[in-house]
C-alpha cells in the first residue's frame, strides 16, 4: 500500500473532531486494506511503529529531527528556524520546507507503508559508533522520498504527536466496525495479544472467538479505584477480602516447566533484571503452567523492612551488573491474584476461587516469595486493625477487594478499592514548563502538569515546588530532549514523562481547559517508565471523580461500579 493512501486517512482524521465519524473513517479504510499491510495500518493509524506489547522507543528526540528535516530540505539553520518559531510544529516545519525545497532527489521513489515501517523499526537497534548517523540515514531516506503531507505526518509518528486525535477506543471500534464483530472481543482479544495489529488481522479472519490465554504473553492486568474510606471500600462488597497495600512493582509471572517470563505492568519483559525471582518462582511454585500477579518490592539489608519503590526502580532500569544490584537491593514478591493454571482460565473464577487456587500451589519462601496477607471480612473493628497495621509496617495502606468478583484485564471497574490515608495522589505527565529565573535561570522553573482526556493531555495545574536544586537542574536535562514547542519562556514537551504528584485538593478552574485545578500540588516521585508511561495517567474522568469523593458527594458511577 502507498503511504500516500494512510496519509489521506490522516488529513480527514485530523479534520473532524467526532469519535463515530472518525470509527466510519477508519472502518471502511480497514476493511479494504490487504492483508499483508492490515497490521502495519493499523498500528500506523494509531500513531505508533512497534505495539505496545514490545514498547520500543524509536530513539528520535526534537533535536535530531531538526537537523534530519535541515538536511533534507537543504535549508541553513536560520532559515529552519524562521519557519519552526512560525508554526511551531515540527510536522508543518517539515511539510513547509519540503514544499519549498529547491532541489529535487534523483530516483525519488513514491513510499509504501512497508518501507515506512522497516526503516523505523529498525531504529530501535541500532547502537554504538556512528549510530546517530545510521538513525539519521533512515530517517533522512524517508524524507527525501515524501511529498510534503506525507513529510508531516513522518515526523509526527516518530515524535510521537500525530494529533490526530485516534485513542485507542476508536482504533476498537473501528476494527469492529470493519470486520463485523463486537467490540468486547476486540477488546478481549486486545487485553490477550496487547497489538491491535494482530487483532485486526484475526478480526478479519473471524479468529476473535475461543481466543486463549498464550503462556510467555503479557495480559493487560485489572486496576483499582479509589475508595474515599475504609468504611465506603468495606460496605461495597457483600463479601470483602482485604490485602495489604504494598509500594513496590506490580508483575506478572508467566511459568512453563522451567522456563520463567516476568512481566512489568506496562507488559515490558523484565526477567533478565530479576533472576532470583525467577529462580524462586521455580521453586515456590508447584505447577507447570500458570500465570500469577503479585507486587514485587525493595527490602532494607539491615532491618528486612520495605524500602520506597524509588529503589526499586534502579533494578528495573539496570541492564548490566545484575548480579551486583540483586546483591544491594533485595527483592521480596508478594503474590495476590492466579490467572492462568494447566490449561484453564481463572479470570472468569471468583477471587475466592482464585486465592484458593493461588495457596494451593505456592510453597512460600519466607521473606522472598511469599504470598501478600490477606483477610476476609466485613467487620469494621476487625479492618480498622489490619488497616492500621499495614501502616505500621510502613506500607501505602490496604486493597478491600470483592471475593465474588471475576478478573477484567485492563479496566477499572470498582472490583477492588484501594484505601490510603492522604488525598489519593495522581499520575500526571510534564506537558509544558516556564523558564527559571534568578538561581533557576537556565532550568525550567515551574512544570505544567497534564492528565488524559481521549488522546490528549489537558492542563490541571502547575507545580514548582518540592524539588531541590539539584532536582530542577536533572528535570530541565531531561526534559530537553522532549520539546517540540517554544514561545518566549514558556515550553511545550512531548508528554512522555509521569510524575506523581500529591495535593491539598482539587478545584474548579475555569482557567483550564480541564476545568480542574490542583491546589498546592508537589511532586512525590518521578515514575519509572517501566512502571507507569503516558498512557498510564490519570484521566480528567478520575480527577472528576476525586474532586466529587473530596466534597462529600459520591458520584454515580462509582455507586455502580462497586454494585
Amino acid at each position: 500500500m502507498l503511504y500516500r493512501e494512510l496519509v489521506d486517512i490522516y488529513k480527514r482524521l485530523e479534520a473532524t473532531t467526532k469519535k463515530l465519524e472518525k470509527v466510519d473513517i477508519l472502518s471502511r479504510f480497514f476493511s479494504k486494506v490487504k492483508k499483508e499491510d492490515l497490521a502495519n495500518v493499523v498500528l500506523l493509524s494509531a500513531g505508533i511503529v512497534f505495539p505496545k506489547v514490545e514498547q520500543k522507543d524509536l530513539g528520535i528526540a526534537l533535536e535530531m529531527m531538526k537537523r534530519i528535516v535541515q538536511k533534507v530540505a537543504g535549508v541553513d539553520k536560520a532559515e529552519f528556524n524562521k519557519i519552526y518559531k512560525k508554526t511551531g510544529d515540527m510536522g508543518f516545519t517539515a511539510k513547509e520546507l519540503i514544499k519549498n525545497k529547491k532541489q529535487r532527489s534523483l530516483g525519488k521513489k513514491e513510499l509504501t507503508v512497508e518501507m515506512v515501517v522497516t526503516n523505523l523499526r529498525r531504529l530501535p537497534a541500532i547502537e554504538g559508533c556512528g549510530s546517530q548517523e545510521r538513525k539519521i540515514s533512515l530517517v533522512s531516506e524517508l524524507l527525501s522520498n515524501a511529498n510534503p503531507d506525507e513529510a508531516m505526518y513522518l515526523v509526527r509518528t516518530i515524535l510521537g504527536e500525530m494529533r490526530i486525535g485516534v485513542a485507542e477506543g476508536i482504533i476498537r471500534d473501528s476494527i469492529a466496525k470493519a470486520f463485523d464483530v463486537s467490540p468486547e472481543d476486540v477488546e478481549h482479544a486486545y487485553n490477550l495479544l496487547n497489538d491491535y495489529g494482530m487483532v485486526a488481522e484475526m478480526a478479519a479472519d473471524k479468529k476473535l472467538s475461543g481466543l486463549a490465554v498464550k503462556i510467555g504473553k503479557p495480559i493487560r492486568v485489572m486496576l483499582a479505584e479509589k475508595a474515599p474510606d475504609l468504611k465506603t471500600a468495606l460496605e461495597s462488597f457483600k463479601n470483602p477480602a482485604l490485602e495489604i497495600k504494598l509500594d513496590g512493582f506490580r508483575v506478572q509471572i508467566h511459568k512453563k516447566g522451567k522456563k520463567i517470563w516476568i512481566f512489568s505492568r506496562r507488559m515490558d519483559d523484565v526477567t533478565k533484571q530479576f533472576p532470583e525471582v525467577v529462580k524462586w518462582a521455580r521453586e515456590a511454585i508447584k505447577t507447570d503452567v500458570c500465570i500469577v500477579e503479585g507486587e514485587t518490592i525493595a527490602v532494607d539489608l539491615k532491618t528486612g523492612k520495605p524500602l520506597p519503590f524509588q529503589h526499586l526502580s534502579r533494578r528495573i532500569q539496570r541492564k548490566y551488573d545484575i548480579e551486583k544490584m540483586v546483591r544491594e537491593i533485595p527483592a521480596q514478591v508478594n503474590l495476590f491474584e492466579l490467572i492462568y493454571i494447566g490449561n484453564k482460565n481463572y479470570m472468569n473464577e471468583p477471587l475466592r476461587k482464585r486465592w484458593s487456587k493461588l495457596r494451593s500451589i505456592v510453597k512460600e519462601i519466607k521473606g522472598k516469595f511469599v504470598l501478600v496477607e490477606h483477610i476476609e471480612t466485613n467487620d469494621y473493628n476487625e479492618a480498622e486493625k489490619f488497616y492500621k497495621r499495614s501502616l505500621s509496617m510502613g506500607e501505602e495502606g490496604v486493597m478491600v477487594k470483592n471475593l465474588d468478583a471475576v478478573y477484567q484485564p485492563g479496566k477499572r471497574v470498582g472490583y477492588w478499592l484501594k484505601v490510603k490515608p492522604i488525598m489519593e495522589p495522581l499520575d500526571l505527565v510534564i506537558i509544558g514548563a516556564e523558564w527559571g529565573t534568578g538561581k533557576r535561570a537556565g532550568w525550567f522553573g515551574s512544570f505544567l502538569l497534564g492528565a488524559r482526556n481521549g488522546d490528549k493531555f489537558v492542563p490541571v495545574g502547575k507545580l514548582g515546588t518540592g524539588l531541590s536544586d539539584k532536582e530542577f537542574k536533572t528535570m530541565t536535562k531531561k526534559l530537553k530532549k522532549l520539546i517540540i514547542e517554544e514561545k518566549g519562556r514558556n515550553v511545550k514537551f512531548r508528554p512522555e514523562v509521569v510524575i506523581e504528584v500529591a495535593y491539598e485538593e482539587i478545584q474548579k478552574s475555569p482557567n483550564y481547559e480541564s476545568g480542574f485545578a490542583l491546589r498546592f500540588p508537589r511532586m512525590l516521585r518521578i515514575r519509572d517508565p517501566e512502571d507507569k508511561g503516558p498512557g498510564d495517567a490519570d484521566t480528567i474522568a478520575r480527577i472528576k471523580k476525586l474532586y466529587n469523593q473530596q466534597k462529600g458527594r459520591q458520584s454515580k458511577e462509582r455507586g455502580s461500579q462497586a454494585k
